[in-house]
């Protein structure tokens, strides 16, 4: 019988069905593949010796810290306000609920470059909260705090974006039977909700960290650009290809690419494992 459907749905000749597959690798091929290998092939081009000396480079180093640092601070962060949004979204009305969803949705609608330049007007030497600032000694902007709020904001979405549908398609009933049952909030939470969004929440944690580590709009702004401090891998790659030290700025872009494999990687196993999750409950 399903073999009978699917024939009757692909109506199409072979010969289409051919030209739009090699379509789609062509586009892989020239889009993806290439740019990857021409990364790679760069940077290994003058030798391991030349690749790792740019990438222990003093420089290089302290621009790995900042952004590993950046991304410890910038997914927890985001990973507590994904689940706690997620969870009052989808089991709770509330006065106020469509205006958090589309807060939630406001950086995937602002330009990187005017988020950071946000930050600037906020907490610059020239900003509404700059004199006070100054006063009380603290530096945000051209600054590791600048680069991690303007991180946060950028970032915030996707855990939230993740898990906000997934709960909502859940439904309520297993909590509900679980506090009958004799539950307190937190056990219901850890114990029911947590385990059933599991694959959705490391979805979006993965794609959270992915932009946290490769974010360069927000972070150019508000960074100063000052070497060994407030550069990241993209800024420090960006300048280093400025200086035509192509070797060194394709060297340190390539942890940037091996980034970019590993979270396609993940994604794609956990997007397989959403579709079980899926699947599963559905023959149940």
């Amino acid at each position: 019988m399903s073999s009978t459907l699917t024939s009757h749905i692909r109506t199409e000749p072979t010969w289409i069905r051919i030209i739009l597959t090699m379509l789609a690798l062509l586009f892989l091929i020239g889009f993806l593949f290439m740019p990857l290998l021409l990364v790679f092939s760069q940077a290994l081009d003058k030798g391991l010796a030349a690749y790792f000396k740019a990438l222990l480079e003093p420089n290089a180093l302290a621009a790995i810290r900042l952004t590993l640092l950046t991304a410890a601070i910038a997914v927890p962060a985001n990973l507590l306000f994904g689940i706690s949004a997620a969870w009052c979204i989808a089991k709770f009305e509330f006065p106020g609920k469509s205006l958090l969803l589309t807060l939630i949705d406001l950086p995937f609608s602002v330009s990187p470059v005017v988020s950071g330049l946000i930050y600037v007007l906020l907490f610059g030497a020239q900003g509404w909260f700059g004199p006070w600032l100054q006063e009380h000694d603290i530096k945000l902007i051209f600054a590791v705090p600048g680069i991690v709020l303007a991180t946060v904001f950028i970032t915030f979405p996707f855990v939230a974006r993740e898990l906000i549908p997934l709960m909502q398609a859940q439904g309520s009933e297993e909590e509900e039977a679980a506090i009958m049952l004799g539950a307190s909030g937190w056990q219901t939470f850890w114990r029911v909700t947590l385990p059933n969004v599991r694959w959705g929440l490391l979805y979006g944690v993965v794609l959270c960290n992915a932009r946290a580590m490769g974010e360069f709009g927000a972070v150019s702004v508000v960074s100063g650009h000052i070497r060994g401090l407030t550069n990241t891998i993209p800024l420090h790659v960006e300048i280093l290809y400025n200086e035509y030290n192509s070797t060194a700025a394709f060297a340190v872009a390539s942890l940037l690419a091996l980034l970019a494999l590993i979270t396609l990687a993940a994604k794609s196993l956990l997007e397989w494992q959403l579709h079980r999750q899926a699947q599963s409950r559905a023959n149940d």
